[in-house]
Protein backbone atom coordinates (compact mmCIF):
# COMPACT_ATOMS: atom_id res chain seq x y z
CA UNK A 1 0.00 0.00 0.00
CA UNK A 2 1.43 3.47 -0.89
CA UNK A 3 2.27 5.53 1.58
CA UNK A 4 1.45 9.92 1.55
CA UNK A 5 2.36 12.98 3.21
CA UNK A 6 0.55 16.17 3.60
CA UNK A 7 2.04 19.92 2.60
CA UNK A 8 0.67 22.94 3.95
CA UNK A 9 2.37 26.12 2.45
CA UNK A 10 1.34 29.68 4.63
CA UNK A 11 1.32 32.38 1.98
CA UNK A 12 0.20 35.70 2.14
CA UNK A 13 -3.61 35.60 1.58
CA UNK A 14 -3.97 32.28 1.91
CA UNK A 15 -3.01 28.67 2.33
CA UNK A 16 -2.92 25.42 0.51
CA UNK A 17 -2.66 22.09 1.16
CA UNK A 18 -1.24 19.10 -1.28
CA UNK A 19 -1.54 15.28 -1.00
CA UNK A 20 1.58 14.27 -2.39
CA UNK A 21 3.06 9.86 -2.85
CA UNK A 22 6.34 9.66 -0.83
CA UNK A 23 6.75 6.89 -3.10
CA UNK A 24 6.72 9.00 -6.35
CA UNK A 25 6.01 12.36 -6.26
CA UNK A 26 2.97 12.30 -7.19
CA UNK A 27 0.47 15.17 -6.32
CA UNK A 28 -2.91 13.22 -5.85
CA UNK A 29 -5.02 16.67 -4.78
CA UNK A 30 -4.50 20.09 -3.65
CA UNK A 31 -6.68 22.65 -1.65
CA UNK A 32 -6.84 26.17 -1.05
CA UNK A 33 -8.61 28.29 1.60
CA UNK A 34 -8.12 32.15 1.07
CA UNK A 35 -7.93 33.94 4.64
CA UNK A 36 -11.36 35.56 4.80
CA UNK A 37 -9.66 38.68 7.18
CA UNK A 38 -6.85 39.11 4.39
CA UNK A 39 -4.03 41.48 5.43
CA UNK A 40 -4.73 44.03 7.56
CA UNK A 41 -3.18 47.02 6.32
CA UNK A 42 -5.58 49.70 7.42
CA UNK A 43 -8.25 48.78 10.17
CA UNK A 44 -8.96 45.72 12.55
CA UNK A 45 -11.60 43.66 12.26
CA UNK A 46 -13.49 46.53 14.34
CA UNK A 47 -12.53 49.05 12.37
CA UNK A 48 -9.75 50.71 13.99
CA UNK A 49 -7.99 52.46 12.00
CA UNK A 50 -3.73 51.18 11.91
CA UNK A 51 -1.05 53.70 11.09
CA UNK A 52 1.63 53.98 7.90
CA UNK A 53 3.52 50.56 6.79
CA UNK A 54 1.46 48.45 9.24
CA UNK A 55 0.37 45.04 7.90
CA UNK A 56 -1.30 42.35 9.96
CA UNK A 57 -3.16 38.97 10.07
CA UNK A 58 -5.52 37.28 12.00
CA UNK A 59 -4.21 33.65 13.54
CA UNK A 60 -7.99 32.12 13.32
CA UNK A 61 -7.12 32.13 9.70
CA UNK A 62 -4.21 29.86 9.91
CA UNK A 63 -6.53 27.02 12.17
CA UNK A 64 -9.05 27.62 9.34
CA UNK A 65 -6.43 26.52 6.66
CA UNK A 66 -6.06 23.22 8.24
CA UNK A 67 -9.27 22.96 8.67
CA UNK A 68 -10.83 22.89 5.40
CA UNK A 69 -7.98 22.23 3.08
CA UNK A 70 -6.83 18.80 4.85
CA UNK A 71 -9.79 17.13 5.34
CA UNK A 72 -10.26 18.34 1.22
CA UNK A 73 -7.35 16.64 0.20
CA UNK A 74 -8.23 13.22 1.88
CA UNK A 75 -11.47 13.56 0.39
CA UNK A 76 -10.16 14.25 -3.01
CA UNK A 77 -7.54 12.07 -3.45
CA UNK A 78 -9.85 8.81 -1.20
CA UNK A 79 -6.35 8.18 0.39
CA UNK A 80 -7.18 6.94 3.92
CA UNK A 81 -5.94 8.82 7.02
CA UNK A 82 -3.88 5.74 7.98
CA UNK A 83 -1.81 6.15 4.95
CA UNK A 84 -0.25 9.62 5.65
CA UNK A 85 2.57 9.16 7.48
CA UNK A 86 3.33 12.65 8.07
CA UNK A 87 2.44 16.39 7.59
CA UNK A 88 4.78 19.45 7.51
CA UNK A 89 4.05 22.98 7.13
CA UNK A 90 5.59 26.52 5.99
CA UNK A 91 5.07 29.55 6.34
CA UNK A 92 6.14 33.37 4.83
CA UNK A 93 8.69 34.94 7.11
CA UNK A 94 8.94 36.84 9.70
CA UNK A 95 5.37 36.59 10.80
CA UNK A 96 4.92 37.18 14.08
CA UNK A 97 2.40 35.75 16.87
CA UNK A 98 2.32 37.39 20.47
CA UNK A 99 1.05 34.46 22.91
CA UNK A 100 0.28 33.04 26.06
CA UNK A 101 2.11 30.66 27.60
CA UNK A 102 -0.10 27.81 26.11
CA UNK A 103 -0.28 29.46 23.03
CA UNK A 104 -2.99 31.43 22.53
CA UNK A 105 -2.80 34.25 20.44
CA UNK A 106 -3.41 37.78 22.50
CA UNK A 107 -5.86 39.27 19.98
CA UNK A 108 -7.95 36.13 20.79
CA UNK A 109 -8.47 37.76 24.51
CA UNK A 110 -11.23 40.25 24.53
CA UNK A 111 -9.10 42.96 26.80
CA UNK A 112 -7.02 42.99 23.30
CA UNK A 113 -9.35 42.18 20.74
CA UNK A 114 -8.96 46.04 20.25
CA UNK A 115 -5.14 46.20 20.35
CA UNK A 116 -3.22 45.84 16.80
CA UNK A 117 -0.35 44.67 18.95
CA UNK A 118 -2.03 41.96 19.96
CA UNK A 119 -2.61 40.75 16.01
CA UNK A 120 0.07 38.91 14.23
CA UNK A 121 2.41 41.22 13.02
CA UNK A 122 3.24 39.70 8.61
CA UNK A 123 6.09 39.27 7.28
CA UNK A 124 5.59 42.87 5.43
CA UNK A 125 4.76 44.62 8.45
CA UNK A 126 7.12 47.99 8.00
CA UNK A 127 6.21 50.08 10.92
CA UNK A 128 9.16 49.25 12.85
CA UNK A 129 11.76 50.54 10.32
CA UNK A 130 12.51 52.92 12.63
CA UNK A 131 13.85 50.23 15.39
CA UNK A 132 15.34 48.96 12.64
CA UNK A 133 17.27 51.47 11.88
CA UNK A 134 18.15 51.96 15.50
CA UNK A 135 19.65 48.24 16.33
CA UNK A 136 21.76 48.40 13.06
CA UNK A 137 23.23 51.97 14.06
CA UNK A 138 23.89 50.25 17.89
CA UNK A 139 25.20 47.26 16.47
CA UNK A 140 27.66 48.59 14.04
CA UNK A 141 28.67 50.91 16.85
CA UNK A 142 29.58 47.75 19.15
CA UNK A 143 31.48 45.95 16.41
CA UNK A 144 28.92 43.04 16.97
CA UNK A 145 30.61 40.56 13.94
CA UNK A 146 27.42 38.92 13.69
CA UNK A 147 25.98 41.44 11.96
CA UNK A 148 28.11 40.30 8.69
CA UNK A 149 26.25 37.44 8.31
CA UNK A 150 23.46 39.20 7.55
CA UNK A 151 24.83 41.76 4.92
CA UNK A 152 25.50 44.68 7.53
CA UNK A 153 21.85 45.17 7.90
CA UNK A 154 18.78 43.62 10.33
CA UNK A 155 15.22 44.67 8.63
CA UNK A 156 12.20 45.83 9.47
CA UNK A 157 10.84 42.75 8.54
CA UNK A 158 12.56 40.86 11.23
CA UNK A 159 11.95 39.63 14.92
CA UNK A 160 13.55 41.91 17.06
CA UNK A 161 12.23 45.17 15.61
CA UNK A 162 9.30 43.99 15.42
CA UNK A 163 9.50 43.07 19.64
CA UNK A 164 10.86 46.00 19.97
CA UNK A 165 8.06 48.23 18.49
CA UNK A 166 5.36 46.47 20.51
CA UNK A 167 7.60 47.05 23.94
CA UNK A 168 7.88 50.84 22.94
CA UNK A 169 4.38 51.23 21.76
CA UNK A 170 2.29 48.48 23.83
CA UNK A 171 3.92 47.60 26.85
CA UNK A 172 1.44 46.33 28.52
CA UNK A 173 1.11 43.91 25.26
CA UNK A 174 4.64 43.00 25.72
CA UNK A 175 4.00 42.06 29.40
CA UNK A 176 1.19 39.87 28.95
CA UNK A 177 3.01 38.26 25.91
CA UNK A 178 4.64 35.11 27.54
CA UNK A 179 5.72 34.26 23.86
CA UNK A 180 6.79 36.02 20.80
CA UNK A 181 6.87 32.93 18.16
CA UNK A 182 7.31 32.59 14.30
CA UNK A 183 3.83 31.93 12.74
CA UNK A 184 5.75 28.85 11.23
CA UNK A 185 6.59 27.57 14.74
CA UNK A 186 2.96 28.59 16.02
CA UNK A 187 1.20 26.42 13.85
CA UNK A 188 3.36 23.35 14.79
CA UNK A 189 2.31 24.05 18.22
CA UNK A 190 -1.66 23.82 17.24
CA UNK A 191 -0.95 20.50 15.50
CA UNK A 192 1.41 18.75 17.56
CA UNK A 193 0.64 20.75 20.97
CA UNK A 194 4.68 21.23 21.58
CA UNK A 195 6.19 24.37 21.19
CA UNK A 196 9.40 24.31 18.88
CA UNK A 197 11.18 26.67 17.29
CA UNK A 198 12.93 25.91 13.92
CA UNK A 199 16.58 26.53 12.82
CA UNK A 200 15.26 28.32 9.74
CA UNK A 201 13.44 31.20 11.11
CA UNK A 202 15.91 31.39 14.20
CA UNK A 203 18.90 31.74 11.91
CA UNK A 204 17.03 34.14 9.39
CA UNK A 205 14.89 36.06 11.17
CA UNK A 206 15.95 36.03 14.97
CA UNK A 207 19.92 36.62 14.56
CA UNK A 208 20.15 33.07 16.25
CA UNK A 209 23.73 30.93 14.86
CA UNK A 210 24.65 27.32 15.40
CA UNK A 211 28.02 27.82 16.45
CA UNK A 212 27.70 31.03 18.69
CA UNK A 213 23.76 31.45 19.81
CA UNK A 214 22.35 34.46 19.92
CA UNK A 215 23.61 38.17 20.76
CA UNK A 216 24.94 38.55 24.25
CA UNK A 217 21.53 39.77 26.38
CA UNK A 218 24.47 43.01 26.78
CA UNK A 219 23.24 44.23 22.97
CA UNK A 220 19.89 43.69 23.85
CA UNK A 221 20.03 46.09 27.19
CA UNK A 222 21.95 48.71 24.55
CA UNK A 223 19.15 48.43 22.62
CA UNK A 224 16.59 49.10 25.35
CA UNK A 225 17.45 47.59 29.14
CA UNK A 226 13.88 46.07 29.15
CA UNK A 227 15.00 43.41 26.44
CA UNK A 228 18.05 42.58 28.36
CA UNK A 229 16.46 39.35 28.92
CA UNK A 230 14.10 39.10 25.50
CA UNK A 231 15.35 35.69 24.41
CA UNK A 232 14.96 33.90 27.57
CA UNK A 233 11.72 35.66 28.68
CA UNK A 234 9.82 35.66 25.19
CA UNK A 235 11.79 33.50 22.74
CA UNK A 236 13.71 30.35 22.95
CA UNK A 237 17.36 28.90 22.97
CA UNK A 238 15.85 25.80 21.97
CA UNK A 239 16.23 25.83 18.03
CA UNK A 240 15.77 22.64 16.53
CA UNK A 241 16.87 21.56 13.29
CA UNK A 242 15.36 21.37 9.71
CA UNK A 243 14.52 17.96 8.78
CA UNK A 244 13.94 17.17 12.45
CA UNK A 245 10.36 15.54 13.74
CA UNK A 246 8.82 18.43 16.18
CA UNK A 247 5.90 15.30 17.54
CA UNK A 248 3.07 13.65 16.05
CA UNK A 249 -0.89 14.85 15.78
CA UNK A 250 -2.92 15.14 18.66
CA UNK A 251 -6.33 14.24 19.49
CA UNK A 252 -7.36 18.28 18.99
CA UNK A 253 -5.96 18.43 15.94
CA UNK A 254 -6.89 14.98 14.59
CA UNK A 255 -10.70 16.37 15.01
CA UNK A 256 -9.12 19.57 13.46
CA UNK A 257 -7.71 17.90 10.39
CA UNK A 258 -9.50 14.19 9.82
CA UNK A 259 -5.55 12.76 10.04
CA UNK A 260 -4.58 9.75 12.65
CA UNK A 261 -3.24 10.58 16.29
CA UNK A 262 0.17 10.11 16.11
CA UNK A 263 0.77 11.15 12.61
CA UNK A 264 4.52 12.72 12.28
CA UNK A 265 4.30 16.62 12.24
CA UNK A 266 7.53 18.37 10.76
CA UNK A 267 9.38 20.93 12.41
CA UNK A 268 7.94 24.04 10.94
CA UNK A 269 10.03 26.04 7.82
CA UNK A 270 9.70 28.99 5.57
CA UNK A 271 8.25 29.27 2.27
CA UNK A 272 11.21 30.00 0.38
CA UNK A 273 13.50 27.56 2.23
CA UNK A 274 11.36 24.53 1.67
CA UNK A 275 11.20 24.95 -2.05
CA UNK A 276 14.48 24.04 -2.42
CA UNK A 277 13.99 20.26 -2.44
CA UNK A 278 11.03 20.49 -4.62
CA UNK A 279 13.03 21.44 -7.38
CA UNK A 280 15.53 18.53 -6.77
CA UNK A 281 18.37 20.71 -5.68
CA UNK A 282 20.43 18.99 -3.58
CA UNK A 283 23.88 21.08 -3.84
CA UNK A 284 25.55 24.30 -3.92
CA UNK A 285 25.83 27.39 -7.41
CA UNK A 286 22.02 26.45 -7.53
CA UNK A 287 19.74 29.44 -6.99
CA UNK A 288 15.93 29.23 -6.85
CA UNK A 289 13.93 32.21 -7.16
CA UNK A 290 10.39 32.07 -5.34
CA UNK A 291 8.56 34.25 -7.51
CA UNK A 292 4.82 35.63 -6.15
CA UNK A 293 3.75 39.17 -4.45
CA UNK A 294 7.58 38.89 -3.85
CA UNK A 295 10.81 36.97 -4.58
CA UNK A 296 13.07 34.76 -2.36
CA UNK A 297 16.21 34.28 -3.65
CA UNK A 298 17.67 31.00 -2.05
CA UNK A 299 21.44 29.64 -2.69
CA UNK A 300 23.62 27.26 -1.42
CA UNK A 301 27.47 27.61 -1.06
CA UNK A 302 29.80 25.11 1.17
CA UNK A 303 31.11 27.83 2.89
CA UNK A 304 30.10 31.07 5.05
CA UNK A 305 30.89 34.26 3.29
CA UNK A 306 30.09 38.23 4.20
CA UNK A 307 27.87 39.66 1.33
CA UNK A 308 26.53 43.03 1.86
CA UNK A 309 22.91 43.47 1.64
CA UNK A 310 21.92 39.79 1.50
CA UNK A 311 19.12 38.38 4.02
CA UNK A 312 21.24 36.16 5.78
CA UNK A 313 23.60 33.12 5.37
CA UNK A 314 22.81 30.16 7.86
CA UNK A 315 24.84 26.91 8.76
CA UNK A 316 22.08 24.42 7.81
CA UNK A 317 19.53 27.10 6.98
CA UNK A 318 17.92 25.60 3.77
CA UNK A 319 19.29 21.77 3.73
CA UNK A 320 21.99 19.78 6.25
CA UNK A 321 25.56 20.40 5.42
CA UNK A 322 25.34 23.54 3.31
CA UNK A 323 25.80 27.16 3.86
CA UNK A 324 22.09 28.84 3.21
CA UNK A 325 21.99 31.87 1.72
CA UNK A 326 19.22 33.97 1.22
CA UNK A 327 17.86 37.18 -0.64
CA UNK A 328 15.06 39.20 -1.83
CA UNK A 329 12.80 41.29 -3.26
CA UNK A 330 9.81 42.85 -1.75
CA UNK A 331 7.55 43.66 -4.59
CA UNK A 332 6.83 41.59 -7.76
CA UNK A 333 3.68 39.66 -8.31
CA UNK A 334 2.60 43.08 -5.85
CA UNK A 335 3.75 45.32 -8.33
CA UNK A 336 2.62 43.78 -11.82
CA UNK A 337 -1.18 43.57 -9.71
CA UNK A 338 -0.72 47.31 -8.87
CA UNK A 339 -0.26 48.80 -12.20
CA UNK A 340 -3.10 46.28 -13.75
CA UNK A 341 -5.13 47.61 -10.71
CA UNK A 342 -4.77 51.04 -10.91
CA UNK A 343 -3.17 52.16 -14.07
CA UNK A 344 -5.23 50.52 -16.80
CA UNK A 345 -7.80 52.92 -18.94
CA UNK A 346 -10.90 51.15 -19.80
CA UNK A 347 -10.80 50.86 -23.17
CA UNK A 348 -7.83 48.04 -22.46
CA UNK A 349 -10.97 46.07 -20.27
CA UNK A 350 -13.27 46.59 -22.89
CA UNK A 351 -11.13 45.58 -25.97
CA UNK A 352 -9.89 42.60 -23.57
CA UNK A 353 -13.45 41.47 -22.65
CA UNK A 354 -14.51 41.65 -26.49
CA UNK A 355 -11.24 39.31 -27.43
CA UNK A 356 -12.89 37.25 -24.73
CA UNK A 357 -9.66 36.95 -22.57
CA UNK A 358 -8.23 38.17 -19.32
CA UNK A 359 -7.29 41.43 -18.51
CA UNK A 360 -3.90 39.77 -17.47
CA UNK A 361 -3.09 37.97 -20.81
CA UNK A 362 -4.29 40.79 -23.43
CA UNK A 363 -1.82 43.12 -21.48
CA UNK A 364 0.79 40.00 -21.85
CA UNK A 365 -0.01 39.88 -25.74
CA UNK A 366 0.36 43.14 -26.17
CA UNK A 367 3.99 43.28 -24.08
CA UNK A 368 5.59 40.59 -25.31
CA UNK A 369 6.03 41.78 -29.36
CA UNK A 370 7.84 44.57 -27.83
CA UNK A 371 12.23 44.22 -28.28
CA UNK A 372 14.33 45.05 -25.49
CA UNK A 373 14.72 48.92 -24.95
CA UNK A 374 11.70 49.31 -27.43
CA UNK A 375 9.75 51.50 -24.71
CA UNK A 376 12.47 53.62 -24.24
CA UNK A 377 11.71 53.22 -20.23
CA UNK A 378 13.44 52.49 -17.38
CA UNK A 379 11.94 51.63 -13.52
CA UNK A 380 13.30 50.75 -10.39
CA UNK A 381 11.32 48.33 -8.94
CA UNK A 382 11.01 49.42 -5.45
CA UNK A 383 7.35 49.49 -4.65
CA UNK A 384 7.62 48.26 -1.90
CA UNK A 385 11.08 49.26 -0.51
CA UNK A 386 14.25 47.14 -1.11
CA UNK A 387 15.13 44.09 0.37
CA UNK A 388 17.78 42.71 -0.91
CA UNK A 389 20.81 44.61 -1.16
CA UNK A 390 20.01 47.84 -0.21
CA UNK A 391 17.55 46.80 3.09
CA UNK A 392 15.57 49.75 2.87
CA UNK A 393 11.98 49.85 3.02
CA UNK A 394 11.91 53.62 2.53
CA UNK A 395 12.81 53.39 -0.92
CA UNK A 396 10.14 53.43 -3.64
CA UNK A 397 9.53 52.95 -6.90
CA UNK A 398 10.40 55.18 -10.00
CA UNK A 399 9.67 54.98 -13.96
CA UNK A 400 11.87 57.02 -16.19
CA UNK A 401 11.50 57.83 -20.20
CA UNK A 402 7.84 58.47 -20.78
CA UNK A 403 6.66 60.95 -23.27
CA UNK A 404 3.25 61.44 -24.83
CA UNK A 405 3.58 58.49 -26.80
CA UNK A 406 3.93 55.92 -23.76
CA UNK A 407 1.77 53.05 -23.80
CA UNK A 408 0.35 50.96 -21.08
CA UNK A 409 1.81 47.90 -22.12
CA UNK A 410 5.21 49.87 -22.11
CA UNK A 411 5.03 50.64 -18.35
CA UNK A 412 4.12 47.15 -17.85
CA UNK A 413 7.08 45.06 -19.47
CA UNK A 414 9.39 47.97 -17.79
CA UNK A 415 8.19 46.90 -14.67
CA UNK A 416 8.24 42.95 -15.35
CA UNK A 417 12.15 43.98 -16.54
CA UNK A 418 13.04 45.85 -13.19
CA UNK A 419 12.42 43.14 -11.27
CA UNK A 420 14.66 40.96 -13.67
CA UNK A 421 17.95 43.63 -13.42
CA UNK A 422 16.68 43.96 -9.17
CA UNK A 423 17.31 39.69 -9.58
CA UNK A 424 20.67 40.44 -11.46
CA UNK A 425 21.79 42.63 -8.58
CA UNK A 426 21.29 40.44 -6.41
CA UNK A 427 23.10 37.54 -8.14
CA UNK A 428 26.14 39.70 -9.08
CA UNK A 429 26.40 41.14 -5.48
CA UNK A 430 26.38 36.96 -4.29
CA UNK A 431 29.52 36.46 -7.56
CA UNK A 432 31.09 39.42 -6.52
CA UNK A 433 31.35 38.46 -2.85
CA UNK A 434 32.56 34.95 -3.65
CA UNK A 435 29.23 33.03 -4.01
CA UNK A 436 28.48 30.98 -7.09
CA UNK A 437 25.73 31.32 -8.77
CA UNK A 438 25.91 29.14 -11.70
CA UNK A 439 22.15 27.92 -12.34
CA UNK A 440 18.70 29.77 -12.18
CA UNK A 441 15.96 27.94 -11.09
CA UNK A 442 12.21 29.57 -10.48
CA UNK A 443 8.99 28.79 -9.04
CA UNK A 444 5.57 29.79 -7.44
CA UNK A 445 2.76 31.27 -9.50
CA UNK A 446 4.69 33.27 -12.14
CA UNK A 447 7.34 30.58 -13.24
CA UNK A 448 4.10 28.38 -13.85
CA UNK A 449 1.95 30.93 -15.83
CA UNK A 450 3.93 33.62 -17.52
CA UNK A 451 6.50 33.03 -20.34
CA UNK A 452 7.21 36.26 -21.17
CA UNK A 453 8.59 37.18 -17.58
CA UNK A 454 10.53 34.16 -17.69
CA UNK A 455 12.18 34.76 -21.06
CA UNK A 456 12.91 38.25 -20.35
CA UNK A 457 14.88 36.95 -17.33
CA UNK A 458 16.53 34.43 -19.26
CA UNK A 459 17.26 37.08 -21.29
CA UNK A 460 18.16 39.77 -18.19
CA UNK A 461 20.22 37.30 -16.44
CA UNK A 462 21.89 35.67 -19.28
CA UNK A 463 21.61 31.83 -18.27
CA UNK A 464 18.62 29.53 -18.80
CA UNK A 465 15.96 29.60 -16.15
CA UNK A 466 14.64 26.05 -15.17
CA UNK A 467 11.13 25.78 -13.82
CA UNK A 468 9.56 23.83 -10.84
CA UNK A 469 7.73 21.05 -11.59
CA UNK A 470 4.82 21.59 -9.10
CA UNK A 471 2.26 24.44 -9.11
CA UNK A 472 2.67 24.09 -5.36
CA UNK A 473 6.15 24.34 -4.71
CA UNK A 474 6.04 25.47 -1.32
CA UNK A 475 3.39 22.70 -0.24
CA UNK A 476 5.53 19.97 -2.45
CA UNK A 477 8.59 20.91 -0.16
CA UNK A 478 6.72 20.84 3.42
CA UNK A 479 5.03 17.54 2.03
CA UNK A 480 8.93 15.99 1.91
CA UNK A 481 9.56 17.28 5.23
CA UNK A 482 7.12 15.68 6.28
CA UNK A 483 8.01 12.29 4.98
CA UNK A 484 11.81 12.57 6.68
CA UNK A 485 9.81 13.34 10.05
CA UNK A 486 7.84 10.05 9.51
CA UNK A 487 10.98 8.67 9.00
CA UNK A 488 11.93 4.92 6.31
CA UNK A 489 10.22 2.90 9.13
CA UNK A 490 6.84 4.62 8.60
CA UNK A 491 7.58 4.41 4.17
CA UNK A 492 9.00 7.73 4.62
CA UNK A 493 12.68 9.04 4.32
CA UNK A 494 15.58 9.09 6.57
CA UNK A 495 17.08 12.25 4.46
CA UNK A 496 16.42 15.18 3.26
CA UNK A 497 18.55 15.06 0.46
CA UNK A 498 16.87 11.28 0.02
CA UNK A 499 13.34 12.35 -0.45
CA UNK A 500 14.08 15.45 -2.54
CA UNK A 501 15.92 13.14 -5.34
CA UNK A 502 12.77 10.97 -5.55
CA UNK A 503 9.77 13.68 -4.36
CA UNK A 504 11.66 17.05 -6.24
CA UNK A 505 10.80 18.06 -9.52
CA UNK A 506 11.31 20.35 -12.61
CA UNK A 507 9.48 20.79 -15.66
CA UNK A 508 11.08 20.33 -19.14
CA UNK A 509 10.33 23.76 -20.20
CA UNK A 510 13.80 25.69 -19.84
CA UNK A 511 13.73 29.15 -21.15
CA UNK A 512 17.13 29.82 -22.88
CA UNK A 513 18.78 33.08 -23.33
CA UNK A 514 18.41 34.97 -26.62
CA UNK A 515 21.41 36.19 -27.80
CA UNK A 516 20.52 39.62 -28.93
CA UNK A 517 18.28 40.52 -26.47
CA UNK A 518 21.11 39.64 -24.09
CA UNK A 519 23.16 41.96 -25.90
CA UNK A 520 20.47 44.66 -25.16
CA UNK A 521 19.68 43.77 -21.62
CA UNK A 522 23.21 43.97 -20.98
CA UNK A 523 22.79 47.93 -22.01
CA UNK A 524 19.89 48.72 -20.23
CA UNK A 525 21.36 46.84 -16.84
CA UNK A 526 23.84 48.97 -16.83
CA UNK A 527 21.40 52.15 -16.82
CA UNK A 528 19.72 50.10 -14.18
CA UNK A 529 22.52 49.95 -12.07
CA UNK A 530 23.43 53.78 -12.17
CA UNK A 531 19.66 54.36 -11.04
CA UNK A 532 19.97 51.82 -8.10
CA UNK A 533 22.77 52.76 -6.84
CA UNK A 534 22.12 56.68 -7.22
CA UNK A 535 18.91 56.93 -5.63
CA UNK A 536 19.49 53.59 -3.33
CA UNK A 537 23.01 54.51 -2.17
CA UNK A 538 23.08 58.34 -0.67
CA UNK A 539 23.64 60.65 -3.26
CA UNK A 540 19.99 61.57 -3.48
CA UNK A 541 17.53 60.93 -0.94
CA UNK A 542 14.83 62.21 -2.73
CA UNK A 543 12.44 59.03 -2.02
CA UNK A 544 12.88 59.35 1.64
CA UNK A 545 11.90 63.12 1.58
CA UNK A 546 9.14 62.69 -0.30
CA UNK A 547 7.62 59.61 2.67
CA UNK A 548 8.76 61.94 5.26
CA UNK A 549 7.12 64.66 3.71
CA UNK A 550 3.84 62.17 3.21
CA UNK A 551 4.56 61.21 6.63
CA UNK A 552 4.28 64.49 8.04
CA UNK A 553 0.67 65.32 6.85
Amino acid sequence: MSKYSIGVDYGTLSGRAVLVNVETGEELASSVYEYPHAVMDEKLPSGKKLGHDWALEHPQDYIDVLANTIPAVLKESGVSPDDVIGIGTDFTACTLVACKADGTPLCFLPEFKDEPHAYVKLWKHHAAQDKANKLNEIARERGEKWLDNYGGKISSEWAIPKIWQVLDEAPEVYAAADRFIEAADWIIWQLCGVETRNSCTAGYKEMWNKKTGFPSNDFFAALDPRLADVVDTKLSRNIIPLGSKAGEITEAASKLTGLNVGTAVAVGNVDAHVCVPAVGIDGPGKMLAIMGTSTCHMLMGTEEHQVPGMCGVVEDGIMPGFAGYEAGQSCVGDHFAWFIDNCLPASYYEEAKAQGKNIHKFLREKAEVMKPGESGLLALDWWNGNRSILVDVDLTGMLLGMTLQTKPEEIYRALIEATAYGTRMIIENFREHGVAVDEFYASGGISQKDPMTMQIYADVLGIPVKIAGSLQGPALGSAIFGSVAAGSAKGGYDSVFDAARVMGKVRDTIYTPIPENVELYNKLFAEYRLLHDYFGRGANDVMKRLKAIKKSI
